[in-house]
């Protein structure tokens, strides 16, 4: 296993756009970000004007329905001049990554290449590399349209270890000048150094040490089908790196499946006990419905759950409607370990019987913001709860499969992962068609 976990978490070629590139210009945020807030990128774009930048590399999902053939090629079409004209390749390196966010705090990372053999996100998943959160099939085929002639791949994932010893990115001391250094629009100050082949090798045997059986069993009762990375943010984007993958290799050989670059995705790699990354509970809105209704409905459900001895946990639910009604519903026995479980598989129990025009959920990240949006209509009802604690999230996984969707986040949208590296995943072969 520990050999497995060695080979997993690999060098790759790496590239970076020069030393003299405008980062701020260059890097732009997760394409999931904002996806309601198209403004967010006009004025994206408008700062980035006609300099070279990942925003002509990616499709923002504010405008996913922009996904028309001539689009996704002038995507690849950039790519590929950018691909010989511009980016300079780091061969057999990862990079080491500082990341300062607006409140302060400094975050670090490692960019290196995951294997996709080692990773299953379906929910029984017991593969090396999993999904914390519920995957959304739907999801994928837009993406996986756009990426599957694209030349190059620039990862926005998150992939966290469970290290409270600190013995893997903690130990690594950068060297020598940073390859990029500057400041990110709208997302605080970003500098990356280039690894030497020591600095790599000690990362990935560090890695394999934390797949050690006697490790694992103290962590988690067992050393069992272990769980080493977690896909923290990006989720959507490796399970499309995943099937895309798995279409390439029906009609490859064994050796050209062992080398072929798209075997491989591009991640960068952070530990879960980072001081600066933070977990925050994102809370339900629940519009287009009798808010009166809505709640007395949750009572009930709460009232006969509680009656069943065999369910395990006990859960507060806080309620906000128009205004400045609050009030809360408690949970004595619930039907899943957390709290937004419970309210997801009410809500879903609750949408599908309403009859005639059905409710809608919306995801939304802070109190204020709840509330606000929960008092501003008559017809719509928020939902807070406490959330997980951060430490407690491999041993959920492991133990109870995917988190429901929209769980936890990882810190506020700026802190997301912006693009700055890129990867081949073509062939010279499929590059030369």
């Amino acid at each position: 296993m520990m050999k497995k976990v060695y080979d997993c978490f690999q060098v790759a070629d790496i590239l970076l756009p020069p030393e003299s590139a405008d980062i701020s210009k260059w890097a732009v945020i997760a394409c999931d970000q904002y996806t309601s807030e198209p403004e967010y990128w006009r004025e994206c774009a408008s700062h980035i004007g006609h300099a070279p930048s990942t925003y002509r590399c990616i499709l923002p999902e504010a405008f996913l329905s922009d996904a028309t053939p001539k689009k996704i090629a002038s995507i690849n079409d950039t790519m590929r001049d950018y691909l010989y004209n511009y980016l300079k390749c780091y061969r057999n390196t990862m990079i080491y990554v500082r990341r300062t966010l607006k409140n302060g705090s400094v975050r670090t990372g490692i960019v290196g290449t995951v294997d996709l053999e080692e990773y299953d996100y379906s929910p029984a998943s017991k593969s090396l590399i999993r999904a914390t959160e519920g995957t959304v099939l739907e999801r994928i085929p837009p993406r996986v349209h756009i990426r599957r002639g694209a030349p190059l791949e620039l990862p926005h994932i998150m992939m966290l270890i469970d290290d409270p010893g600190r013995t893997v990115i903690e130990q690594v001391e950068p060297s020598g000048t940073p390859v990029y250094d500057g400041e990110l629009y709208s997302g605080g100050h970003i500098t990356g150094w280039v690894l030497d082949t020591e600095a790599c090798e000690r990362v990935r045997k560090a890695l394999s040490g934390l797949a050690e059986p006697c490790r694992l069993a103290d962590m988690y009762g067992s050393d069992k089908d272990p769980l080493i990375f977690a896909v923290g943010d990006g989720n959507h984007s490796l399970a499309t790196a995943k099937t895309c993958w798995e279409e390439i290799k029906r009609s490859l050989t064994k050796e050209e499946m062992a080398n072929h670059p798209a075997r491989r995705a591009l991640v960068e790699l952070v530990n879960l006990h980072d001081a600066s990354l933070e977990f925050e509970p994102i809370y339900r809105l629940v519009m287009g419905v009798d808010p009166g209704r809505l709640i007395s409905a949750l009572t009930l459900y709460a009232q006969e759950n509680s009656r069943n001895e065999l369910l395990p946990a006990c859960h507060q639910v806080i309620y906000y409607k128009s205004y400045g009604t609050k009030g809360e519903v408690h949970f004595t026995k619930a039907p899943h370990m957390l709290t937004v479980g419970t309210l997801d598989a009410f809500l879903e129990e609750y949408i599908s019987s309403s009859p005639g025009k059905k409710p809608v959920v919306d995801y939304i990240h802070g109190i204020e913001n709840l509330n606000r949006l929960a008092e501003s209509r008559r017809d719509t009802v928020g939902f807070s709860f406490t959330g997980m604690k951060k430490s407690e999230l491999f041993a959920s996984v492991i133990k109870y499969g995917p988190l429901p969707r929209k769980t936890f986040s990882m810190g506020s949208a700026d802190d997301k992962r912006y693009y700055v590296e890129a990867r081949r995943i073509k062939t010279d072969a499929e590059l030369s068609v």
